[in-house]
């Protein structure tokens, strides 16, 4: 079920965007679910067609769903793959930490700080 808060700071298209990515990362929308399309969810929620628009694309981008022109848009496969890809790079990440010898409070911090300064996607 997705929420909209109207009186949120957060923008509409974010809202969504985060909830929607939040249930396919918790598989409570399993690979291959076919989403509404942009205009019956922009009508079921109370939103502008560009909104929904925005946050798929988004989404799109991420590699969390993928559109296949009039059949729709569907939760992708590629979700799948990047946690995977995730799994592999923190334990790459947690094999450099302990040849260091940096602990794990420090190596979580210095996850943090990464993350929080956004650093860009390493391919």
């Amino acid at each position: 079920m997705i929420v909209i808060n109207s009186a949120s700071p957060v923008p509409p298209f974010e809202q969504l965007r985060a909830q929607l990515a939040r249930q396919i990362q918790e598989r409570t929308l399993a690979v291959g679910t076919r989403l509404p399309t942009i205009r019956r969810l922009a009508a079921d929620l109370g939103l502008a067609v560009n909104t929904v628009g925005r946050a798929y694309r988004e989404l799109e981008e991420a590699g969390l769903i993928e559109t296949r022109g009039a059949a729709g848009s569907f939760v992708s496969a590629a979700g799948e793959q990047g946690r995977e890809r995730a799994r592999r790079a923190a334990a790459e990440y947690a094999a450099v930490i302990a040849g260091l010898g940096i602990d794990t409070t420090e190596a979580v911090r210095i996850v943090q700080a990464a993350l929080s300064q956004g650093v860009p996607e390493v391919s």
